[in-house]
This record gives C-alpha cells, structure tokens and sequence, in this order.
C-alpha cells in the first residue's frame, strides 16, 4: 500500500531534522519541535527546521553583539533581545542572499512570509511556556502578500497538451526517442492530473493496489495522512487502465507496489512529474509556465464552473479551509455570475403580432 512510500518519507524527513538538530541549532530548539510535533507532519516541522537554521546563521554572521557566537550557542535569552527591527532585517536580508554553497537565493513575500511564521512560531512556543518573556516579533508586520493570477489550461490547450504528450509532436528528436518509451505512462500521468486534481505527492504514492477500475475509484495519502477515496472519469479510465495493463505485465516488478515508475523501475519522484509536465507543456502552451499544480488549477477551474459549489471543489481538491478555495478560484466567480444571469426569464416569450 501506498502507506508504507508516506511513511518512509514521514521518517526520512524525521531523520534530517533530526541531523538538523544535532549539527545546526541550539539545543534549546528540540524542545519546540517535540512541542509541535502532534499538530505538524515531519514535512512542515523540516521546513521549519531550515528556515529556523537560516535565521541562526544569520544572528551569528550579521549582528554585531552575536558574531563571538555559534549558532550551538544560542540561548532564548539571545532571542529575547532581538528588537523588531532586527526581525525585519532578517526579513530584508533574505529577500536576496547567499547560501553556504554561494548560491543566490531570492524570496519573495510568500517566502519572506513563511520564514517569519517559522520564527513567530518558535518564539510564541516558548513564551507560551514562559521561557521568553519578550515576544520581537509581536510587532513586526507580515510581508504584504499579493493575489496571484491563477495560470491554467482552457479546454483547446488541454487538447493539445494531450496531442503532445500522445504523438511526441514538437518535441526535440532526443524527447521523443524518450517519447516512445514513456508515452501510455506519460497519458496516465497527464490525463490522473488533469482528471482529478490530485497533488504531485499524492500522485507519486500510488500504489497499484489503490486503484479500483470495478467502480473507477483510487486512493490517495492527502497532507497530514488521511486517505481518502477519490473517482475519475471514463475518458482518464482509458488512459489509466492502457497503463496499468502494462506495468501489470511486467512480472520483474512483483516487488514494486508503486503504479508509476521511472525507466530505472522505480517509484517515479515528484521531481520527475515536474519535468514531464514541463516538457509537453511548453510545446503545447509555450507562453505559459505550467507544473503539475497548475493542473491542479485547471481540473478546479473547470469543475467550479460547471457545479458553481465552492464546497464540491474544496472537498475534492482536499483543502481543509474552504476560504483557501475561494482565494484561488475567486477570480472565475464573476463568470458563474455572469452566466447566472440567463438562467432565469422573466416572461415567456410575447405571442407573435396577429395579422
């Protein structure tokens, strides 16, 4: 089951926090992430765990009275004496900066963003538990973030995309030697994205036990553990099964659960379905930048706007908030608005003048 791939991702991110810990933050810390650990999965408390690592290494390397300091020798005292306006130039810093391998990273307000709510979060914990008295970033403001324009396929494109991804049109001659062996995986893959709007991680932890052609139904690990059943249509049936025949007949695979795999025979990773989706995309909309959550969009887009039910779109996307469905697809409801309109006559039609 698909189970055991989540749970040995769930404990491969418990090890590099775990390494992260030991090696990169004060001692201090693992008290706040044992803390957090019922409410969080192993995938969050680790981001937290990078961004934490980089506001540390910052303290020591920017601010004078913390340059004689390693980040092993960082104390809540230390946190407690920041002032709001060392927070927010952290903040600056990280808008643009160099990592310990010199490579350029750029944040933008979400990224900006997160990395405050990955601080907030430590400071609030321990001032919850009474080991800070001071919270410094109670007063700083977060970054402003703006509405992003949802970027999706309109039905010619998704024709198109599939076009490609079928005959390997427009594709380099490289790509399509590649084309020819990976083209039924590479439907599946495409049209289960589309179809549904299931999430690159929910996609790669399939197993071929989960999926149900009797009723057209799959399961999927959705963020958080849960698993849920989910349906998809007779047109992705077709796509589906084409590919699950074949991966069914390969009898050197008995060992392998997963459904989609790699030309090396192995789960296919998240990277993987990033550039599957890159590739035919930009043959078929070379005008817009498309990833797999953008599929997403599109599979929500369109089922929006044909149930106008927020509350359908929300479930099956799998957001726990509905408010999160209606920021990301607020931008169609003057559409349902616009349709709403002709759906109710006010009079029959007047009777033909009498001659």
């Amino acid at each position: 089951m698909s189970k055991t791939y989540f749970n040995n991702r769930d404990a491969d991110n418990i090890d590099k926090l775990e390494r992260i810990l030991d090696e990169d933050l004060p001692d201090f810390c693992r008290e706040y992430f044992v803390g957090i650990s019922a409410n969080t999965t192993p995938l969050t408390r680790l981001n937290y765990g990078y961004d934490i690592r980089t506001f540390f290494n910052y303290l020591c390397a920017k601010i004078v009275r913390f340059r004689s300091k390693s980040v092993k020798d960082i104390t809540p005292a230390d946190i407690e004496s920041l002032s709001p306006f060392e927070i927010e130039a952290y903040l600056s810093y990280v808008e643009i900066y160099r990592d310990k391998d010199g490579n350029i990273v750029k944040n933008g307000a979400r990224g900006k963003s997160r990395k405050l709510a990955a601080i907030r979060s430590m400071v609030k914990y321990f001032e919850k538990k009474q080991i800070i008295k001071y919270n410094p970033t109670a007063s700083v403001d977060t970054p402003k973030l703006r509405e992003k324009e949802i970027i999706r396929l309109d039905s010619n494109e998704i024709e198109n995309m599939l076009d490609v991804v079928d005959t390997g049109n427009g594709l380099t001659d490289r790509q399509q030697k590649y084309q020819e062996n990976t083209r039924v995986r590479d439907l599946a893959i495409v049209s289960l994205l589309l179809g549904t709007g299931i999430r690159v991680s929910e996609l790669v932890g399939i197993d071929m036990d989960d999926v149900n052609f009797d009723d057209l139904s799959f399961v999927v690990t959705r963020k958080g553990g849960a698993r849920v059943i989910l349906y998809f249509s007779e047109e992705v049936a077709g796509y589906l099964s084409d590919y699950y025949r074949i991966r069914e007949a390969d009898t050197t695979l008995k060992n392998e659960p997963a459904l989609f795999l790699s030309l090396q025979k192995r789960r296919i990773t998240t990277r993987a379905v990033e550039n599957i989706v890159k590739k035919y995309s930009s043959v078929a909309t070379p005008l817009k930048h498309i990833t797999p959550h953008k599929l997403r969009s599109t599979f929500g887009t369109q089922l929006y706007r044909n149930t106008g039910d927020i509350y359908v779109v929300a479930d099956v996307l799998g957001h726990k908030d509905v408010n999160t469905t209606k920021r990301h697809y607020a931008a169609i409801t003057e559409d349902i608005r616009r349709s709403a309109s002709t759906k109710v006559s006010l009079r029959s039609a007047p009777p033909k003048d009498e001659e």
